[in-house]
């Protein structure tokens, strides 16, 4: 079709403006607190409760001899019950934890050669209650054998081929009901092979990295294959078998007496408990001990989530730590700095102990300023999603899942709040119910409150951050909504690095861009926005310089907060205003 008119008439294009570029994948949440299982102090993303449950452990018996679940476990589970995917779980414990091993798995004796030691297994998770050792009755059942820690067994060795299955079982089971986990079949020893045992369960090991201040700030891998297992990792290896065969075909003979035989066994040597001297805080935190731990047992956690680059959410929580503990609030205040030094995320944090005031809670929220951070109050009982008991949680366990419940069935940009998107579905009932009074006196103080309504339930009725200046960044939903949006036009200008700084580059930024900005518009979003990156802001100095440079102008939209209803009866007869 001719696209000028070289004569009289009328000529009808087409431009399809609709093409908005891939919304970004849902990016997730972060939770850092004691889990049952897991190595202390390494992230480890998860993508559903039950992945949650394999690596994290669910519940466990306190000192006193109580079924107890953690925090972290109740946050999880609600977070993955409100629609979430992505879920960043950091590990916090208190002194040494180490990994369980196995002895050296023996092979077999081959005419006048005796095999040596050949190969280990050690668990990915770390603590005491990872030893399988122990002795064994007439079914096979570990005396130490749990749900939470895992025994071996090799079988179907086979020298013909160089191969054997590994079995990891579940620790408490026995010989006449075994709960096989995981089965690695044809596994061998030669580090040619394409079925290397290395290679098919990995056999790396993760440790803190510090940066010059001392603060943890990355994770260090060694190991040069990645963990399969979820279970266990492969220690050492201390005879290999390469070239297994010879040129015809046949088993090495002096190869052979190293496939293990047919045996069985456990893991030990781990040290790490989950309770330290005292039990654990069923319904409040005192300052010194949170769940059996000090807070000084989170530092490292929340210097490592800092790293923006390495791990990514866009909301973090700590249930557990309170602010208005005095051991605690130096934590949480490197939580909210480190949240705002990266700007792409919102921590929520809880400020008030169980049986605390609307007055000591308002208190403590009058001494936080950061539009990166938001409070809310009171606590919630809830039911365990393991012991299925009552259990009373501080308001950042649940939430997360507040927020993600919001972004699943609105958008980030809208307020997770009120009864359209703050209800708490597996919420039983708040600590306090408030009065209006007091839910004036919270808001007023930058504290969100958990109300509780007659015929609808316990709804989240606030959605302020903790900045002081009143500001549009002083609610959520638009910090929230700049969080979002910094993300994901700081994705695509990822793109245009080292790029040539032409007007070709800045069209593309724009023609990514300005889609992405109308979408958001178009969802209520933005009442207006602007981008520039051109000549203007662009000229040669700033060129010569190596950089490019955009302005970005918003004009968030507002929540509708204060409803006034005029009611105006008038005498009969009397007309309408127009």
């Amino acid at each position: 079709m001719a696209e000028i008119l070289l004569s009289p008439g009328v000529l009808a294009r087409e431009n399809d403006l609709s093409q908005i570029t891939n919304a970004p994948a849902p990016i997730g949440a972060s939770i850092i607190g004691p889990t049952v299982k897991g190595q202390p102090n390494i992230p480890r993303k998860v993508t559903s409760f039950s992945e949650y449950l394999t690596y994290f452990g669910g519940s466990f018996i306190s000192g006193s001899s109580n079924q107890y679940t953690y925090f972290t476990s109740t946050a999880a589970y609600n977070y993955f019950q409100n629609g979430g995917t992505s879920l960043w779980v950091t590990r916090v414990a208190s002194g040494s934890f180490i990994a369980a091993t196995s002895s050296f798995i023996s092979g077999s004796t081959a005419g006048s050669y005796t095999s040596g030691s050949v190969f280990q297994l050690s668990t990915i998770s770390f603590g005491a209650d990872q030893n399988s050792s122990g002795s064994l009755d007439a079914s096979g059942s570990l005396s130490n054998g749990t749900s939470n820690n895992v025994r071996w067994e090799i079988v179907s060795p086979n020298t013909a081929s160089g191969t054997f299955s590994l079995l990891i079982r579940q620790g408490n089971d026995n010989n006449n009901s075994k709960v096989v986990l995981e089965t690695w079949t044809g596994l061998s020893l030669d580090p040619t092979a394409t079925n290397y045992i290395e290679k098919i369960i990995g056999n790396q090991v993760f440790t803190l990295g510090t940066g010059s201040s001392g603060a943890a700030e990355y994770v260090k891998t060694s190991g040069n294959y990645p963990n399969k297992s979820k279970y266990v990792t492969v220690s050492s290896v201390g005879t290999k078998t390469p070239n297994y065969f010879d040129n015809n075909g046949v088993a090495k003979t002096q190869f052979t007496a190293f496939i293990p035989v047919a045996q069985s066994g456990v893991l030990g040597g781990a040290t790490g408990n989950l309770t330290q001297g005292s039990d654990l805080y069923n319904e409040s935190i005192s300052n010194s001990d949170t769940q059996g731990l000090n807070a000084s047992d989170y530092a490292n956690a929340i210097s490592l989530m800092s790293n923006a680059d390495e791990y990514q959410y866009n909301v973090i929580a700590v249930p557990g730590l309170c602010y208005a503990a005095s051991t605690h609030k130096s934590q949480l205040t490197n939580l909210i700095n480190n949240t705002q030094n990266r700007g792409d995320a919102i921590a929520v944090i809880d400020t008030e102990l169980f049986n605390g005031s609307v007055a000591t809670a308002t208190s403590t929220a009058n001494t936080i300023d950061s539009s990166y951070a938001a409070t809310y109050w009171p606590w919630i009982q809830t039911v365990d999603p393991i012991t299925n008991e009552l259990t009373w949680v501080p308001a950042s366990t649940m939430i997360p899942a507040v927020y993600v419940n919001n972004d699943t069935v609105a958008a980030p940009w809208f307020a997770p709040a009120g009864l359209n998107r703050g209800g708490l579905i597996n919420a039983v009932s708040a600590e306090k119910k408030l009065t209006n009074s007091d839910r004036d006196t919270l808001y007023q103080n930058k504290i969100n409150p958990i109300a509780t309504f007659p015929g609808t339930g316990v709804v989240v009725y606030g959605q302020k951050t903790l900045q002081t200046q009143a500001s549009a960044l002083d609610r959520v939903n638009v910090r929230r909504l700049l969080i979002a949006l910094k993300s994901r036009i700081s994705d695509i200008a990822k793109t245009l690095v080292f790029e040539q700084n032409t007007i070709a580059t800045r069209n593309n930024f724009l023609a990514q861009v300005n889609p992405y900005l109308e979408s958001v518009q178009q969802q209520q979003g933005l009442y207006a926005f602007k981008v520039v990156m051109d000549d203007s802001n662009n000229t040669p100095d700033v060129v010569d310089r190596n950089q490019l440079v955009g302005a970005i102008y918003l004009q968030p939209t507002k929540t509708a907060e204060y409803i006034y209803l005029d009611f105006n009866v008038l005498p009969t007869g009397a007309t309408f205003p127009a």
